[in-house]
């Protein structure tokens, strides 16, 4: 109990720090705080193009504010509502807003949209679906797209070229990835421990979920009141990968960036993450002629979105939040979500994005990258309820691992997760 209080302290004082008072004097600038868990190379990129917005900008400042990473902004920002304390605009991950929007602390973004005559149906239509279904909560449309990523194919074309294979064509489906990754595996020294993988293997949910999707299942009922992951589909999506890891023996478990380094050292021919990973791939150095493409599919080409969307905190001064919203406004017109996919390969929201010269250019000299932004037109995203949190990790820890490592079957780690989500829902 002493360590709960310590702990509910000190994020009182690390709010009350960050949460600044603002002007409200018609004359000065609006200030609007921004609390964030973009860091690294994407850090960089947010605080580059703040910095134009705020230049470009007389009337308003946005205090933009890095909460570290986003365990540590989720419990900031539930501390910060309890006390009244919240920031004006935050990234939110999709159930962190169903319970915001339940303690009636967010300002719906059509809010602002039924009162802004430069905002309508058409810029609507502009975004991509996915994009506005991701937000919108009991027919509302809560928040807004910010930084959303698509799983990626990253792969070393050299050792495609060198081993007779096109280095322009990637594996296409699940059939395909494994004979290549069979094919590309190399024992040089003979001691039975490949020198080089086709692949490698992180204990990761948003992987699942994207095999589950393609295998034709889904993760939640349609209400989101019963679990479905633990279903044929499911049970495919895992035995997919311990075939890789422990029949084929083409991949090995990696923690961390684990992977990422081992496939910058090309000791790894293929290695699948998020778009972003890119940014700091290249912050590194890659010294190979590397491909990006789509990930391999199997019966269908459904896909999971990941990454969080940007929420308006409802304010005591009215300028406070029109001024977020002008913000938000700006961050997703065509040419700044043009730039921000472009500075980090976060996907752009708007299909616009595509007529800017940046993108154009992007796909003009990687015409194989075309293939992971149109996994936008068969994108979904997580379950929206609180309880998605929680069980997206215990999928990780009580599931993929257990499974991979051999300690459970397939469908007895899938029943018992979906059991233990059964009863939390009950327990609404």
């Amino acid at each position: 109990m002493k360590k709960l209080l310590l702990l509910i302290l000190i994020s009182l004082v690390v709010i009350s720090g960050c949460t600044k008072q603002k002007k409200t004097d018609s004359s000065e600038k609006v200030e609007v705080v921004f609390w964030h868990a973009m860091g690294g190379p994407l850090g960089d990129a947010l605080t580059m193009l703040i910095k134009e917005f705020n230049d470009s900008h007389s009337d308003i400042y946005i205090n933009a504010i890095a909460m570290g990473n986003y365990t540590a902004l989720s419990q900031k920002i539930m501390a910060a509502v309890q006390t009244g304390n919240q920031p004006d605009i935050s990234q939110v991950y999709e159930s962190w807003t169903s319970n915001m929007m339940e303690g009636d602390v967010l300002r719906p973004v059509a809010e602002f949209i039924a009162e802004d005559d430069s905002f309508g149906d058409e810029d609507l239509a502009d975004f991509y679906p996915v994009f506005i279904n991701c937000n919108t909560i009991d027919g509302q449309l809560v928040s807004f797209p910010f930084n959303k990523s698509v799983r990626v194919m990253y792969y070393n074309k050299d050792i495609l070229f060198q081993n007779n294979l096109d280095p322009n064509k990637p594996p296409k489906d699940w059939s395909e990835f494994r004979q290549m990754c069979r094919d590309l595996t190399l024992d040089i020294d003979g001691d039975g421990t490949p020198d080089r993988y086709g692949t490698t293997i992180k204990i990761n949910a948003w992987q699942f979920e994207n095999l589950l999707l393609q295998a034709g299942g889904d993760i939640l009922s349609e209400d989101g009141t019963k679990p479905l992951f633990n279903s044929t589909a499911g049970v495919e999506a895992l035995e997919y990968l311990t075939g890789i890891l422990n029949v084929d023996k083409t991949a090995y478990i990696s923690p961390g960036y684990d992977g990422q380094n081992d496939f910058l050292a090309s000791k790894v021919v293929f290695y699948e993450d998020s778009s972003v990973s890119i940014a700091y791939m290249k912050n590194i150095g890659i010294d190979f002629n590397m491909g990006i493409g789509s990930v391999p599919i199997k019966d269908t080409k459904r896909n999971l979105i990941s990454g969080t969307n940007v929420a308006i905190f409802k304010s005591k001064d009215k300028r406070v939040e029109l001024a977020a919203w002008e913000f938000v406004k700006w961050f997703t017109s065509a040419e700044i979500t043009a730039k921000w996919s472009e500075y980090t390969y976060y996907m752009p929201v708007r299909r616009s994005a595509f007529q800017q010269p940046n993108i154009k250019k992007r796909l003009l000299s990687n015409p194989e990258i075309k293939a992971v932004y149109d996994q936008l037109e068969f994108s979904t995203f997580e379950p929206q309820i609180s309880e998605w949190f929680e069980t997206r990790k215990n999928l990780e820890d009580q599931v993929i691992e257990k499974v991979l490592r051999g300690a459970s079957t397939p469908q007895a780690a899938l029943d018992k997760a979906a059991k233990n989500l059964t009863k939390m829902l009950a327990e609404k």
